[in-house]
């Protein structure tokens, strides 16, 4: 700040008393010039001093004052300066000092602009000064302490009050002042852009630190990008180490390509390449000593920049990639010396740069090895940089090819460009990154009889087609654009018949034919010439004529050879799989000006397949039911079939209606199975027709009785003791016995009544009973038990017969010898069976 003391009397001593505040060491804090002389009051290492210097001569240090006063306290200093002694006097310390607010003072009139150096003879400053007014100081910036950094307070010139004032914008009477005194950290204000970190160097002081790519005290400025392989030109750069980077070497930049391959940098000295980074595929290669490689994991040909960092510490190699390693090894020691050259980008000869996958085509940023920056193009903030020697056909900045000059979007996509590259927006049904696919299904192209599915080219209607005695044949040819071989065929079939036509291909000898023969499939294919190429016939194994949905696939076995054996799949199984016997060749003679039909063998023939279609494809390229005229769009594709008869299909699969005569009788109801009814009969009706009244005995109802068939059911006719629905349950008959006088009921063998009636009663029902027992007919020791009318003898073991007459006491006998001999000759076949001895070979020898 200048203080206007022109009018004052130069060789009078200036009286100067100010209070400031400080916590930098250093500083200059007030200058007073008088001719030739400069007194300067200067805080050195926290120390209060005054200094002079005349013109053209050396500093002299007048007084120091022993007080440390760089520790944020106010101080006040009382200055003579000028006269015949100069000196400085610390009025009051460590903040202790009273401040008088009631006096009224005088204030100090100020300058509003700097005048010319050479125009007053004396001068005073608040603060440092440089240039002419500091008596060529400027010349020695080395040396001279630097500007003051803190607070001024009641500063008195000649009992004075010295004041900052309000001065024009382009003044330069006063800088860098502001009104109050803020000890806030500067870090507070966050002043480090780019997400520089901020470190506090002490009372309103600070410094940047910053991250790649940015530079500066603020972090603001980026180092420049250079751009490599613009238009597709060769380009790199050439920089020599201006010094010995030690060591530990590390090499970082930022890379941006969307290129997979290309060389990246190249460290050289006068016999051989020690150090080369390429990329190869996409990822990171280092190699170093010509053969110890480590290889990148992540893939940086994205087009978004990627840090790269290759750290050598002594034995052992570091490669980095955005702050993650990935990969690491020991290597020989690696020592980079000045002179060694630096090659980014490429190799002055092409074919070497050729061996890393060519030059390097995308932008590097901010390269440095360890803190020496290598800059295609300088920032204005000064850096330790290398030496550039060469730089061919780099470009400054990230520019890219504006690729959407010549519109790659297909159907009415709109280009955006991006950094070499592109992103089309699509218009509606389109897809694919050039909206080369088309979603024509949701066009809604097909009939409402049809299901659209998209094809790679184009779309296709699928529907089914039903072919009664009064259809026509469908007759098909393709377009003449068909290229590809025609190596397969598939089609799904529903039908009852048991012969029939369902597709017939022909070109003048060379036929395929796919026919029902006995309810099974059969193919024959005559392909090429009948002496070289027999015709080949295949059959089903098993019979699909049932009325469901079948499927054929028809396929080469080896679609490489001239001729090879064809293979049939019904159903999609593996297990039913049929392959020729012979060998033919493809069916490209469909390719063009053969004649199709579905459903018989030629127009004049007729139709003799009763059913329904499905899909049939040959060479996997439909043969559509649908005219292109009766599609809301034409199909797209470039190879077709298309169908050149005029007479619309039955779409839709549709059965015989077999149910329509109601063909079911006494209320049966019809079910339809496709050409075929079956009738669901009520309980009491069977037959195909339910015209057979049920007969409900067959299953033999009736546990202890006879089944009568009813047409209601069947009725139970229970046997004597025996009763309930099923005749299931067994009658206690005696539960109503009608025996009276005392008589017994007694059950007999079939549970029938037998009343046991005293012998001296004779009225009826029950007669008069004789005791056969007491004749004793039991003989050999026999219990005799008396029954009505008869009688039982129980016989001992030994016994046997009515009377108990038969001796069978020998028959137990014969019955233990039985079975003793049989459990002998068992022994002896076991003990054969063990024997160690060899056995014995039986054998025949007829002598000539």
């Amino acid at each position: 700040m200048y203080v206007d003391t022109q009018f004052l009397d130069p060789e009078v001593a200036l009286n100067v008393t100010f209070s400031f505040r400080t916590g930098r060491p250093v500083g200059t804090l007030l200058q007073r010039r008088v001719n030739n002389l400069l007194l300067s009051i200067e805080l050195t290492d926290g120390h209060l001093c005054l200094r002079s210097l005349r013109a053209q001569g050396s500093s002299t240090l007048i007084q120091e004052l022993p007080e440390l006063l760089s520790n944020n306290k106010w101080h006040t200093v009382e200055a003579s300066l000028g006269g015949v002694v100069s000196l400085i006097r610390l009025v009051c310390n460590q903040g202790n000092c009273t401040r008088e607010t009631s006096t009224e003072f005088q204030l100090l009139e100020q300058a509003s602009a700097l005048p010319e150096p050479g125009t007053v003879h004396q001068s005073l400053f608040l603060g440092a000064v440089r240039g002419s007014w500091g008596l060529g100081r400027a010349e020695h910036e080395a040396d001279y302490p630097p500007a003051f950094l803190g607070c001024f307070r009641d500063v008195f010139v000649n009992s004075h009050l010295v004041l900052p004032v309000k001065v024009p914008g382009q003044s330069d009477a006063q800088a860098n002042i502001t009104v109050g005194c803020s000890d806030k950290d500067k870090c507070d204000d966050s002043p480090c852009q780019n997400r520089g970190s901020c470190v506090s160097q002490g009372w309103r002081s600070y410094i940047c630190e910053c991250h790649m790519p940015y530079e500066g005290n603020n972090c603001a400025e980026e180092y420049v990008t250079a751009r490599f392989g613009h238009r597709k030109l060769d380009s790199y750069a050439v920089f020599s180490l201006d010094n010995d980077p030690g060591d530990t070497m590390t090499l970082s930049m930022f890379i941006h390509t969307r290129q997979s391959s290309g060389l990246l940098l190249i460290l050289a000295n006068s016999t051989s390449q020690y150090l080369r980074l390429w990329l190869e595929e996409g990822t990171v290669k280092v190699q170093l000593n010509n053969f110890e490689t480590i290889v990148g994991t992540e893939d940086i040909s994205d087009g978004h920049f990627h840090l790269v960092t290759v750290k050598l510490e002594g034995p052992e190699a570091l490669l980095f990639q955005s702050a993650q390693i990935q990969g690491s090894m020991s290597i020989r020691h690696i020592q980079a010396h000045a002179g060694d050259l630096v090659f980014v980008g490429g190799l002055p000869d092409s074919r070497a740069s050729a061996s890393f996958g060519g030059y390097f085509k995308g932008c590097i940023q901010d390269l440095r090895i360890n803190s020496r920056r290598l800059q295609f193009y300088p920032i204005s903030t000064p850096v330790e940089s290398h030496n550039l020697e060469q730089l061919i056909n780099v470009v400054e900045g990230c520019v890219s090819r504006n690729v959407c000059a010549v519109n790659p979007c297909l159907n009415g996509g709109m280009c955006y460009a991006m950094w070499d590259d592109f992103i089309c927006t699509c218009p509606p049904n389109t897809a694919g990154q050039r909206c080369e696919e088309v979603k024509w299904c949701e066009l809604s192209p097909c009939p409402a009889t049809a299901v659209c599915q998209p094809h790679s080219q184009g779309f296709e209607c699928f529907s089914n087609v039903t072919f009664r005695s009064e259809s026509n044949i469908l007759h098909y040819r393709s377009n003449g654009k068909v290229k590809r071989s025609l190596t397969n065929v598939s089609l799904s079939f529903r039908t009852r018949q048991s012969a029939a036509t369902l597709l017939h291909g022909q070109k003048d000898s060379d036929y395929l034919t796919v026919s029902l023969l006995d309810s099974h499939l059969v193919i024959e294919l005559q392909s090429g010439d009948a002496k070289v190429s027999p015709k080949m016939t295949i059959q089903s194994q098993c019979s699909v004529s049932d009325g469901e949905w079948h499927t054929l696939e028809l396929s080469l076995e080896n679609q490489m050879l001239p001729s090879s054996r064809w293979v049939m799949a019904v159903d999609g199984s593996k297990n039913k799989l049929t392959m020729s016997r012979t060998a033919v060749k493809d069916l490209n003679f469909l390719k063009e000006g053969a004649d199709i039909f579905l459903g018989g063998l030629s127009l004049e023939s007729g139709i003799n397949f009763s059913g329904c279609l499905g899909s049939v494809k040959i060479g996997g390229l439909l043969l559509p039911f649908y005219l292109d005229t009766e599609l809301k769009l034409p199909r797209p594709q470039e190879e077709q079939f298309a169908r050149i008869s005029s007479f619309a299909p039955q779409y839709g699969c549709w059965g015989a209606s077999v149910c329509k005569s109601n063909p079911c009788q006494n209320e049966g109801v019809c079910e339809d199975l496709f050409d075929l009814h079956h009738c669901i009969c009520p309980s009491e009706w069977t037959g195909p027709l339910c015209q057979e009244p049920t007969d409900n005995c067959v299953s033999r109802p009736c546990i202890y009785g006879n089944c009568t068939n009813l047409p209601w059911g069947f009725t139970c006719v229970c046997e004597l003791g025996y009763s309930g629905e099923l005749c299931e349950v067994e009658v206690d008959m005696c539960e109503t016995s009608n025996c009276s006088s005392g008589a017994t009921c007694l059950k007999g063998f079939q549970s029938e009544k037998i009343p046991e009636i005293p012998w001296y009663i004779e009225t009826n029902p029950c007669e008069k009973d004789v005791d056969e027992c007491a004749s004793d007919p039991c003989m050999n020791g026999g219990f005799c038990v008396n029954y009505v009318n008869s009688f039982e003898c129980v016989c001992d073991m030994n016994y046997s017969g009515i009377h108990c007459q038969i001796d069978v006491s020998d028959f137990y006998l014969y019955l233990f010898l039985g079975l003793w001999q049989n459990l002998f000759q068992l022994v002896s076949y076991l003990v054969i069976r063990l024997d160690d001895e060899p056995e014995i070979e039986w054998g025949f020898h007829v002598n000539d």
